[in-house]
């Protein structure tokens, strides 16, 4: 199996924008978020990760084919890199696609890294758990934020 991360580039913008609709009615079973008049979630920050410094967006490939993405961004005022968005198409999880790129995405951008999950995403929450205790070899804090009780890990990256 080979799994390929590729930077997104603009003319691939609608690309992602379709797989974001996809990765948004997943999660919408844990944010309860509906869809606007016109039948979408409609991401409100798409279009800022090939306008705006610090953000970064990736496109997933298996074997050639779309499996997913990654949006990463570098959190304002701080030398911080964090997932913004993390997708899987069902049809490649639990193959080790997920921490493949997890961790690929973590050597690219070296550095400190915080990534968070909902409080009520109990599987990204396992997910991620798992991929940052081994990527760290279990050098990473996790706390909760804010009054929801959303996780974060905190840990730095290397490159390998």
């Amino acid at each position: 199996m080979q799994v390929e991360l590729q930077r997104a580039s603009a003319d691939q913008k609608i690309v992602l924008r379709h797989l974001m609709e996809l990765c948004q009615y997943d999660y919408s079973e844990f944010d309860g978020e509906d869809v606007n008049e016109h039948g979408l979630f409609d991401y409100t920050y798409l279009d800022h990760y090939w306008i705006e410094p610090g953000r970064y967006p990736f496109l997933i490939r298996v074997n050639g084919r779309l499996a997913g993405f990654v949006l990463v961004r570098r959190l304002d005022g701080q030398p911080t890199h964090s997932i913004a968005e993390f997708f899987v198409l069902r049809k490649y999880r639990k193959q080790g696609i997920g921490r493949m790129v997890a961790c690929r995405i973590f050597d690219e951008f070296p550095g400190r890294w915080k990534v968070k999950q909902e409080a009520g995403n109990l599987p990204a929450q396992a997910f991620w758990r798992k991929v940052i205790a081994e990527y760290t070899d279990g050098r990473y804090h996790e706390t909760q934020e804010n009054a929801w009780g959303d996780v974060v890990q905190e840990f730095h990256s290397r490159s390998r």
